[in-house]
């Protein structure tokens, strides 16, 4: 089931290459992606918190009261909150400038490495597979990689789990979801993605950021069209319903 993830040639340097400066102020970080100052001041959703929302303590039962009825997600985790640092980061991965500067690897690595502690927080046990939540091809040729297929390799990673890079497929180019509400947002990607082929029983789907959750869901929708019965969103941040 795990395929060739058809990377751009520049990817491998995210893995060898940390950033000799903080991610967070610049100052030397000794191999690590934030010095220690910085690391203190992340914006960390806490380990004991609800894999659902985590905006509040896990219950007993896992239930939740703010999670939609019928969600296809068992559980949505992410390591940070979007606030403004976390958030130019991602703003930094995902369009990184033209040019040498669009290849400084601390925007890269301070994202990867959140996905990867999002995938620790993850309910339930290592999956049987980890797939990005789908790009439409005109979008892939537009931008020229794609940014949940990176995440997705770090998660795979640090899971030890394979990673499949094209299980899901965006069917439908849909508009920007910038400015929409939830629903609006449900009712946008309704449709938009689907699975090639049967997919295991334990699914983890990535992006890089949780919003109102339309995306990851609808990736899950699919995800269980095609055999899933647990199916978990791990991104880097998230921003509190």
């Amino acid at each position: 089931m795990a395929e060739s993830t058809d990377l751009p040639w520049w990817t491998g340097l995210l893995d060898a290459l940390l950033p000799g400066a903080c991610a967070g102020c610049g100052a030397m970080a000794a191999g690590r992606v934030w010095c220690l100052r910085c690391e203190a001041c992340l914006p960390r959703i806490a380990a004991d918190a609800c894999p659902h929302c985590q905006l509040h303590a896990r219950t007993a039962t896992g239930a939740c009261a703010i999670r939609p009825r019928g969600d296809p997600l068992s559980a949505a985790v992410a390591a940070c909150w979007l606030e403004p640092l976390v958030s130019r980061w991602i703003h930094a991965f995902k369009y990184p400038e033209r040019g040498l500067r669009g290849l400084a690897p601390a925007a890269p690595a301070a994202i990867a490495e959140l996905a990867a502690r999002a995938a620790r927080l993850a309910p339930g046990g290592p999956p049987d597979l980890v797939v990005p939540v789908a790009l439409h091809p005109r979008r892939l040729r537009t931008r020229g990689f794609h940014p949940a297929r990176l995440l997705a390799r770090s998660v795979a990673r640090a899971a030890g789990a394979p990673l499949s890079a094209a299980a899901l497929v965006r069917v439908r180019d849909t508009p920007s979801q910038t400015g929409l509400d939830a629903a609006a947002r449900q009712r946008n990607l309704r449709g938009a993605m689907r699975a090639r082929r049967a997919v295991p029983a334990c699914m983890w789907v990535v992006d890089d950021v949780i919003t109102t959750g339309a995306t990851v869901r609808e990736a899950a929708r699919a995800l269980r069209a095609a055999g899933a019965r647990r199916v978990v969103a791990v991104c880097a941040a998230r921003t509190p319903l």
